[in-house]
């Protein structure tokens, strides 16, 4: 977690971009889908109960309240589907991320292709990834995702590595040379975003690319 981040406070809360995002969300994913579900199955079936059949309005507000329901099944199941980080793995990056703005589990998506990457670090227009996914399209999936980050205004250059020991040479090379890297680059604060820096910003626009 980067330093920015703390000052916000979210320390205790797992958010999009934390290592053990995938596991938070899928519990949290799987507990509103039992609510969205439960309410109306229980009108469902408590009305049915007390009118003895089921030809009444309530059958029709039950399968309506049903809807929200079935598409967060869709949302769980595609979390489902996702692999979380391995630990060893994280410990293994996060020890070199240094002073870096990081986000770790990043399932990014396009309508091409999709893939996952298990970490980001981002410095000034530097940006540097990682994946352990062997069919990942690196090239592809780096391009997009810079094109649609300078869209929103930042320009950025995104390089998507799979070798880790690349990866973990970059950071330490990108912490050794931070103040050079984020000099002379022009920054408006969005007041959406109060205390965000323009990494932290940057680390927004491409977690927006992510489910």
């Amino acid at each position: 977690m980067s330093k920015t981040q703390k000052k916000k406070g979210r320390k205790n809360k797992t958010e999009k971009g934390d290592f053990g995002y995938f596991k938070s969300e899928k519990k949290r994913r799987i507990l509103i889908t039992a609510v969205l579900l439960g309410v109306p199955l229980f009108i469902f079936f408590t009305m049915w109960a007390y009118n003895g059949t089921r030809n009444t309005v309530w059958t029709v507000i039950a399968v309506v309240g049903c809807l929200p329901g079935c598409k967060s099944i869709v949302s769980l199941i595609m979390i489902l589907m996702r692999k979380p980080m391995d630990e060893g793995l994280y410990r293994q990056i996060h020890a070199h991320q240094g002073d870096l703005v990081m986000a770790y589990e990043m399932y990014m998506t396009f309508y091409e292709k999709s893939a996952y990457i298990d970490a980001v670090a981002f410095c000034g227009n530097t940006v540097v990834g990682y994946s352990s996914d062997p069919k990942i399209d690196a090239n592809f999936m780096a391009a997009e995702a810079q094109k649609l980050v300078r869209k929103n205004g930042y320009k950025i250059d995104f390089k998507l590595v799979k070798d880790l020991d690349v990866f973990l040479e970059r950071l330490d090379s990108m912490n050794e040379h931070k103040d050079s890297l984020e000099s002379g680059i022009k920054f408006t604060p969005d007041e959406r975003y109060p205390g965000y820096t323009r990494d932290d910003m940057v680390k927004h626009t491409m977690l927006n690319l992510c489910i």
